[in-house]
């Protein structure tokens, strides 16, 4: 019984480590210069004429309403 909690405590510690050390990857980061990433808040956009998923063409005038509209751009993670 007490070689089994032992296992389990080692395999809990184990498990807990790498969640409290900061990876390499995230300390080699650089910082987003997020002006230069587009249309920034309050800017208009240009105009456009882009298929919806349905293949409709839309365009900026098209999707605009009467509060004004939100472009969200996603990129997939299938690629």
């Amino acid at each position: 019984m007490k070689r089994t909690l032992r296992h389990v405590a080692l395999a809990g510690a184990l498990c807990a480590l790498p969640l409290a050390a900061p990876t390499a990857a995230a300390q080699e980061r650089t910082p987003v210069d997020v002006a230069s990433l587009g249309p920034q808040i309050g800017e208009t956009v240009p105009d456009f004429a882009l298929p919806d998923q349905n293949g409709r063409i839309r365009t900026r005038d098209s999707i605009l309403g009467p509060n004004g509209a939100i472009l969200l751009f996603h990129r997939s993670a299938d690629w």
